[in-house]
């Protein structure tokens, strides 16, 4: 005897569709042990679905963030750069995330460009904005006696800071690359003595060995950046804009650095060794984070308070329209919702 088709009811519109794709689905879905992502125990009894916008809001840098994700810019100077940095200051306003401009060079002599990085209307002055400058830059400017310059700056975005940016090996390997006569460990501390504002120190994509870290920590900062290896390493973005020869024998050096989660270690062990002398409150874990279960677990990890960035992530979906941006920006932020119910990390 034929069984009839089951048929929906009210209280379950969908049963009949849900079940089939069950049935066709299953094999496709099966996940092997090695799969698994080990970093997290999962914990379905102790809590119910997360509301959307629970997140607890966070304290960073003098103001408050609704999640807890830094959204960095990494252009500057084109048309698609400004649309760019209008789409994620957009975002940021309507999520609560902060942001950290690409580099600012551009605007130290001439406003030409100041309409690309002119976002803070668009954020409001609730959540933390910071201009950014590579540390050989404010090196000239000191040496010409023009750091004037760099307030003027500030004061132009009407930021919240600076960051500076640490990239000589990118500067190596740039064929219009910059000399550093000084150290940038002696730059920055000139820079901490001379200005007022917050600073925030980032490399550009090989991060951060631990004598630097340690050396970092020790100074007045608002944060450091990690800026690690695994994301946009752009020693050897300017390798691939360089020739061949040079592409061949410098690759290797481009291909050294240290992970998020390494430098989250030393990090940590440096902040219980120094003690008091541990002046860096907040980290800014970025360089390889794919998405919102690397950042919810390296924050988690972390014994500072911690935000993490996802530029590439970011930049992606900035040059479309705006729901594009949007869309994604909700997905990474609902991912964050659940885990923080249902993982707690091992």
């Amino acid at each position: 005897m034929t069984q009839a088709p089951q048929q929906p009811t009210p209280d379950d519109p969908t049963a009949v569709s849900r079940k089939k794709d069950h049935i066709e689905l299953a094999f496709r879905s099966r996940v092997e042990s090695g799969e698994l992502d080990r970093r997290f125990y999962y914990e379905p009894m102790l809590a119910a679905h997360p509301k959307p916008g629970s997140l607890a809001p966070l304290p960073f840098l003098g103001k408050t963030l609704r999640v807890p994700i830094w959204v960095s810019s990494m252009t500057g100077g084109t048309a698609l750069a400004g649309k760019i940095n209008h789409q994620l200051a957009r975002a940021c306003a309507e999520f609560g995330m902060g942001m950290g401009l690409g580099s600012c060079r551009q605007l130290l002599y001439s406003d030409e460009y100041l309409p690309d990085f002119d976002v803070r209307e668009l954020m409001g002055s609730d959540l933390p904005l910071f201009a950014n400058l590579g540390v050989a830059q404010i090196e000239k400017l000191f040496e010409q006696n023009e750091a004037g310059r760099i307030d003027a700056l500030i004061e132009k975005l009407r930021a919240d800071g600076l960051i500076v940016h640490v990239n000589p090996l990118q500067e190596a390997m740039q064929p219009e690359g910059d000399v550093f006569g000084r150290s940038p460990l002696e730059v920055i501390q000139e820079v901490v003595k001379r200005f007022d504002f917050q600073v925030i120190v980032k490399e550009v994509g090989q991060g951060f060995g631990p004598e630097s870290l340690r050396a970092l920590l020790q100074m007045p900062l608002a944060a450091v950046e990690f800026a690690a290896a695994g994301g946009t390493n752009f020693a050897k973005l300017e390798l691939l804009r360089s020739d061949a020869a040079k592409l061949a024998i410098f690759e290797k050096i481009a291909a050294v650095g240290h992970s998020a989660e390494e430098m989250l270690v030393w990090a940590n062990a440096l902040k219980t060794e120094l003690g008091e002398r541990c002046r860096v409150k907040n980290l800014i874990i970025s360089g390889g984070v794919a998405d919102f279960l690397d950042g919810y677990f390296l924050t988690q990890k972390s014994t500072f308070p911690a935000v993490y960035g996802q530029a590439s992530g970011f930049l992606k979906h900035a040059q479309g329209d705006y729901s594009e941006l949007q869309a994604f920006a909700q997905s990474q932020i609902r991912g964050l919702e659940l885990a923080g119910a249902f993982l707690k990390v091992r």
